[in-house]
């Protein structure tokens, strides 16, 4: 098990939010089942208290996540010195068997609270609290997969051997590699291309059709396509290497940390993009499809900035 300051942090951390979000989970549990609106009985009043408890410890819990995930992200980084092989968290995230799954439960996980937070403000809103059922409810499942998330995190940290040799990222992506990684070096650049630009402009085409489900539909698959294109096409020009195709690499100084401002452009664009899918309300839906389109695009600007200015500086592509 590895106990440096970060890791141990991480593990206070996860003990406060199991037991804030076990309350919370008993709570909403409780609200799910017996919530009537229209009954004036003393137990209706007290599950109507009850119920700003509640989401008033969703709510910090998210707030404190999402930092959490950068000082994650952060964490591995800083750890991957301490792995004989690693040069950042990619080596860290491979080192064991539960730290891909753990990324992506994480990554889950903070669109999940997401959507939460835009549920429980459509609910607030509401005379009616007609979302009340819904929010908690969905809280259910999302306490389920958090709960999962920290077993994971610790099973992650005490399952890494310091004495273990790991994998580089340039090993993990690579064509060469034997992992599921290495069947998207299959797809050929100019149709890897055509599948990002075209994407984005099936975002625009639905953003001014004002079809939101397919908007959402849109969104969803640029998510996957935007790291693939990351990974195997736009990362090599941030690093200006061929064989360079780590997306954790460019998280760190030696890039400025523009991987952070990277990944947050696409999460914030995305994520309204998919919201955008399952909320009814007329003046969130406008404000969410335009920072979805403004936001993609500057993820999508600020991606294809590399490849044309490396051509411009260089005059040859890599």
């Amino acid at each position: 098990m590895m106990l440096v300051p970060e890791v141990i942090a991480i593990f206070i951390l996860n003990i406060i939010f199991a037991f804030f979000s076990l309350v919370a989970f008993v709570l909403a549990v409780r609200i799910f089942f017996k919530w009537d609106l229209n009954a004036t009985t003393k137990l209706q009043y007290s599950l109507e208290k009850q119920s700003f408890l509640t989401a008033t410890i969703i709510k910090y819990i998210f707030a404190i996540k999402l930092p959490l995930f950068l000082f994650f992200i952060f964490t591995l980084d800083k750890i991957s010195n301490l792995l004989t092989g690693a040069m950042c968290a990619a080596g860290v995230v491979d080192a064991t068997e539960y730290g891909t799954y753990l990324f992506i439960l994480k990554i889950i996980n903070i669109y999940l609270f997401g959507f939460w937070l835009v549920l429980h403000y459509l609910d607030i809103k509401s005379k009616e609290l007609k979302y009340t059922k819904i929010k908690f409810g969905f809280f259910i499942i999302i306490f389920l997969l958090f709960l999962t998330e920290i077993i994971f995190e610790g099973i992650m940290f005490s399952a890494i051997d310091i004495d273990k040799m790991v994998s580089c990222c340039g090993t993990l992506y690579s064509s060469s590699a034997t992992s599921y990684i290495s069947n998207i070096f299959l797809i050929q650049t100019p149709i890897l291309l055509s599948l990002f630009y075209g994407n984005f402009l099936l975002i625009i085409i639905f953003y001014y059709l004002r079809q939101k489900e397919f908007f959402s539909l849109a969104n969803l698959f640029f998510i996957i396509i935007s790291i693939i294109s990351l990974i195997s096409y736009f990362g090599t020009y941030i690093y200006e290497l061929p064989t360079h195709h780590c997306p954790f690499c460019f998280l760190q100084k030696d890039y400025y940390y523009i991987g952070y401002f990277i990944y947050t452009l696409l999460f914030v664009g995305t994520f309204n993009g998919l919201t955008v899918g399952f909320i009814h309300d007329n003046t969130r839906i406008k404000k969410a499809y335009k920072l979805s389109l403004v936001f993609n695009l500057l993820f999508l600007l600020l991606v294809s900035s590399y490849p044309l200015i490396y051509y411009i500086k260089n005059g040859v592509w890599l």
